[in-house]
């Protein structure tokens, strides 16, 4: 582990204290990581849909059965964490992973130079009124597994940085001792394989205000930030923190490694097709 969970809380810490928002960055690939860290991201997020976003797939390619979340993780720790010089490194983990001992998979993350983990994959993505979703509650693949790691993940010395969807999750995280709560508006929009169904923007302000009330009721300080749905560029972002009182931070994703490579890749090429022979 690069970073003991005091560490990353205390740079977290004074990153706010002078009036810096708390971006974090999610990387698919090394070149992602490199670059996110050299424009001044202060966590880096490895988790499977990374992958499969980098790959030119929608992000929700990471909740279905494409490939071992857990294990394509520690896959992507190799290509990642050493091109990472001074930036705290969170794991992604799937946990209702029912073939894991979870203690036992949190332990090797540290040894992999991980310094803290996120619950992603997450059910809390499906809808919680779906037959589907109270099917997996019901069957020991719920929420509350999520919950568990980070708790786990916590009294292993970890950062923990975890996604909640409503404020039950929110004070539910708090309770078991999260440093960073994610507050999660759904998939992000915009670009090529973005969303079209989404919050609009005042709402998602709301929302990510309900999060944050309803977790620092439990805990004064733990740290609140918003994820996703219409916060997909910069301007989104400033608008939630503006229109919210105590949010400290962005985590971006595709926000920070999909969308500006569509537009760049696709800017660059049709540049070097403007040649003229």
């Amino acid at each position: 582990m690069k970073f003991t969970r005091q560490e990353s809380q205390e740079r977290l810490q004074e990153t706010v204290s002078n009036g810096e928002p708390i971006i974090g960055a999610g990387a698919g690939t090394g070149i992602s990581a490199k670059f996110a860290e050299r424009g001044g991201v202060d966590l880096l997020i490895i988790y499977n849909s990374g992958r499969y976003r980098m790959n030119g797939r929608g992000s929700l390619a990471g909740l279905l059965p494409y490939g071992d979340a857990n294990e394509i993780v520690v896959e992507m720790g190799h290509e990642v964490i050493p091109v990472v010089e001074d930036t705290p490194v969170l794991a992604g983990v799937n946990g209702t992973d029912p073939f894991r001992e979870m203690d036992v998979f949190i332990e090797d993350l540290k040894h992999r130079g991980f310094s803290g983990v996120q619950n992603f994959p997450t059910v809390g993505l499906i809808d919680a009124d779906s037959g589907f979703r109270q099917n997996l509650e019901e069957t020991g693949m719920g929420y509350d597994k999520e919950v568990d790691m980070i708790q786990e993940a916590a009294e292993q010395d970890m950062l923990t940085c975890p996604y909640v969807f409503t404020e039950e999750q929110a004070r539910e995280m708090a309770e078991v001792g999260a440093d960073v709560i994610v507050s999660h508006m759904g998939l992000t929009t915009s670009g090529d394989i973005g969303a079209e169904t989404s919050l609009d923007l005042e709402t998602a302000a709301d929302r990510v205000q309900a999060h944050h009330d309803a977790a620092t009721a439990v805990d004064e300080d733990v740290m609140v930030i918003c994820h996703g749905g219409p916060i997909a560029w910069p301007e989104d972002a400033r608008y939630v923190l503006e229109n919210t009182e105590g949010v400290v931070g962005f985590f971006g994703a595709s926000s920070i490694e999909r969308l500006p490579t569509e537009e760049a890749i696709e800017n660059q090429a049709r540049e070097f097709k403007e040649i003229d022979l």
